[in-house]
């Protein structure tokens, strides 16, 4: 038996391939963890993404298809409109204190 007609190398390079990409992969992931934590994200809410993100894309999708492409059915209808104002809100809320910070590191330069 020869070791060129479909041996135990070539059967083995294929599976030498996916143990190289899945350790370049897990080192990409290592780098990008800590960057993110060298940042100071919040790993909660990113986990949060990551978990529903494909869930609200479907159905945003299937409203899209439902109202035939017009974003104005989120605005035209009460609930969809007032979900997005307290969304809205919420961000302004969360973002004011990063911007009061800035504009104070400028103005006393």
């Amino acid at each position: 038996m020869s070791s060129t007609s479909g041996g135990v190398v070539p059967r083995s390079i294929p599976a030498a391939v996916a143990g190289v990409f899945a350790l370049v992969f897990a080192a990409i992931l290592l780098v990008v963890g800590y960057v993110l934590i060298k940042f100071g994200f919040e790993p909660a809410p990113l986990l949060l993404g990551f978990v529903l993100g494909k869930l609200m894309e479907e159905n945003l999708r299937r409203a899209l298809i439902i109202s035939r492409g017009s974003m104005e059915t989120f605005i035209t209808h009460p609930v969809s409109g007032g979900l997005l104002a307290v969304a809205a809100i919420l961000l302004v809320i969360a973002l004011l204190p990063s911007i009061r910070k800035g504009r104070d590191e400028v103005f006393t330069e």
